[in-house]
């Protein structure tokens, strides 16, 4: 895990892996709480039996929305930002979805600093490619590339 207390931490970080999660299995509970927070209940989602009849993939599988969301969580195993009086997410450059996430796989963040963008002399945005690995695959879930705005 890296730890990035001050905006001269952050530049000399950039182009470096800041770290890799444990890996998290995506369960169907999960991705039903999702679905009711988002009200996004599509079969290929929410109705394993169908999915399994009619789905390209054999079974149920995660929102792509819900694989992006695990992104903040897991990505605290991989760096802290220590110092800041606050931190808020700024938003996404690039994200892709690139492999399903099936029921009962599992998966972890792998995260690069990609930029540390100086906006004034206290604030920074990080740009932080997440990886989203899934446990057995040589293809990412998703990638997506998170704006983290840093005021310290």
């Amino acid at each position: 895990m890296r730890v990035i207390a001050s905006i001269d931490d952050a530049a000399a970080a950039v182009g470096t892996e800041l770290g890799v999660s444990d890996f998290l299995t995506v369960d169907q509970p999960r991705i039903d709480s999702f679905a009711e927070a988002t009200g996004d209940r599509q079969w290929i989602h929410v109705d394993p039996q169908r999915a399994e009849r009619e789905s390209p993939y054999g079974t149920a599988i995660a929102h792509g929305l819900l694989t992006l969301s695990l992104i903040p969580d897991l990505s605290k195993q991989c760096f802290v930002v220590e110092n800041a009086r606050m931190g808020i997410n700024y938003g996404f450059g690039k994200v892709r979805f690139i492999e399903p996430v099936r029921v009962g796989s599992r998966l972890r963040v792998r995260s690069h600093l990609l930029d540390a963008s100086r906006i004034d002399d206290a604030t920074v945005h990080l740009t932080v490619r997440h990886t989203v690995e899934l446990d057995a695959s040589d293809r990412p879930a998703a990638v997506a590339e998170m704006i983290g705005r840093y005021v310290f």
